[in-house]
């Protein structure tokens, strides 16, 4: 390939509302037009907007448009041949970078803006706050007739969960994070506490990058005494979570990113100091649904993901000098590191931003703003390497960028293949039976906590003798739950019996 037809990015841009102000509000759509224009300074070249041929919006939650990119494009003054607003899934940035970057190195775009945003904060604050109105627009938001129809968006609409995974309460990131959870540390064989401390260093380790990232929502710096003590302020959520280790998506948030070939950019004048170049991109999907994966504490398609990103690249995960790794949980970092063979004591960053418990969760477009600190660092060091990765839905969808300030050493082709998601697709796992009677073992399991830090009830996956996998809610007893969060479930036997009357699965674990 032509030096020439390398995809870069050129401009960047974030945002972050923490006023109290409702008047000092913005709808998501306004937030990505001010984060566009300030992509569009940040590349020190004029009419940048006014020239896209390509638009790209990640799926917004907080707030319904019909149209997101192209609204986006009115409010910018562009008028672009291609428009493309994904489904829901975290993936949808890093996805939208990597697609765009494709298009970029066929010559089927010339200049491309990537934007998403969230006005969670906002728009919970207006719905309570007793500003009638607010919420129909007083405010000037622009709202589209409907939501995006499913057909409308880029990528696969199907929601992450099964009828009867939520049915008996696995139907929630917050629980489901945790489910992995409690796999990956029986898989490790750690003790509660020795785990439980581990959690809390990893996530201190993202807490202190967000004490230093102006964006970022949550700036205080939490320690890991303060990360793993359970308190009223930091009560227990779904085991072994804490609040303190859970997203936080009450958050107004957005970040743009503009994109161009070398070509494009030395014709236009931007900058070289301003270029920041994609070595290797890949997305695939694990197994859809929860009840049908292989296991609990891994990630085929993780792994997959990081081969192809890396072969594109040319390069080996040692090369790699920073991460921002998806940290939803802590568990979505644990198994990155083990899919991508980075040790726990490995000294680089594992992230650029600060990690979605204290930068923020702005819904689906945290890893645009991973992309922009990691520009920010390139600039001022482009001989590095960094590695972003995306998660959408449960473990479901993965995405993973490869950038560095300097030229990529080798030409620049995907190698996302089709036979490969097939493959994964076929992976072979356990049978999952709606229906469970008998004797069993605990596969993983969560105890699921009310808002006073009293446990509600709990989620169990386990293997019946037969090796057929089955969903299973627990008692209320809270004795039986407290008990359950204090010693190790997995690997316990239990019975369980079919509920008719609720549909559920009843498990008395031994």
């Amino acid at each position: 390939m032509n030096e020439r037809e390398l995809p870069i990015i050129v401009g960047a841009a974030q945002y972050t509302n923490r006023s109290d102000d409702p008047d000092d509000a913005l709808g998501p759509l306004e937030m990505m037009a001010k984060v566009a224009r300030g992509a569009e300074e940040d590349a020190q070249c004029k009419d940048l907007l006014g020239r896209l041929d390509s638009v790209g919006v990640a799926n917004i939650l907080s707030w319904s448009y019909g149209d997101a990119p192209g609204l986006l494009a009115e409010a910018v003054g562009a008028q672009p041949s291609d428009k493309c607003y994904t489904t829901i899934g975290a993936t949808a940035s890093q996805w939208l970078i990597n697609r765009t970057a494709e298009r970029i190195a066929r010559g089927e775009s010339r200049l491309a803006l990537v934007a998403g945003a969230e006005a969670m904060r906002s728009v919970v604050k207006l719905g309570t706050g007793g500003r009638q109105g607010w919420r129909g627009g007083a405010r000037g938001w622009r709202r589209g007739r409907r939501w995006t129809p499913p057909e409308a968006m880029a990528g696969d609409a199907r929601m992450g969960s099964t009828e009867i995974e939520m049915r008996h309460g696995a139907n929630a990131p917050l629980r489901i994070y945790a489910l992995f959870e409690n796999a990956i540390r029986a898989h490790k064989g750690r003790p509660i506490g020795e785990h439980q401390r581990r959690l809390a260093a990893l996530c201190a380790r993202l807490a202190q990058v967000a004490r230093d990232n102006p964006f970022a929502w949550f700036r205080d710096g939490k320690t890991a005494e303060e990360i793993g003590t359970v308190t009223p302020e930091n009560r227990m959520i779904c085991f072994p979570y804490p609040k303190y280790m859970n997203a936080i998506m009450e958050v107004d948030q957005a970040a743009a990113v503009i994109m161009t070939s070398v070509g494009t950019a030395q014709e236009l004048g931007i900058p070289k100091e301003k270029w920041v170049y994609i070595w290797g991109c890949a997305d695939a999907n694990d197994i859809w649904y929860l009840s049908e994966r292989l296991n609990y504490y891994s990630s085929p398609a993780m792994a997959l993901v990081g081969r192809r990103a890396l072969k594109m690249a040319g390069v080996g995960i040692e090369e790699i000098d920073w991460f921002d790794l998806y940290s939803c949980f802590p568990s979505a970092v644990e198994v990155a590191r083990d899919m991508l063979g980075i040790a726990e004591d490995d000294p680089r960053p594992i992230t650029l931003a600060g990690g979605l418990p204290y930068f923020g969760g702005p819904g689906n477009n945290y890893s645009l703003h991973a992309v922009c600190a990691m520009v920010e660092r390139l600039r001022r060091e482009p001989q590095r390497k960094a590695l972003v990765t995306g998660l959408g839905w449960y473990f479901t969808k993965h995405t993973q960028g490869i950038y560095s300030g300097m030229a990529p050493e080798r030409e620049w082709k995907r190698v996302d293949s089709a036979q490969d998601q097939a493959e994964l697709d076929a992976t072979p796992h356990p049978p999952f039976v709606e229906v469970a009677q008998g004797a069993g073992t605990v596969e993983t399991y969560t105890v699921v906590f009310d808002r006073e830090g009293e446990p509600k009830f709990g989620v169990v996956f386990g293997r019946l003798e037969d090796g057929s996998r089955f969903i299973a809610s627990t008692g209320t007893d809270p004795e039986l739950l407290q008990w359950m969060t204090e010693e190790e479930m997995v690997g316990r036997r239990l019975k369980v019996r079919h509920d008719a009357e609720t549909g559920r699965n009843i498990a008395a674990i031994e």
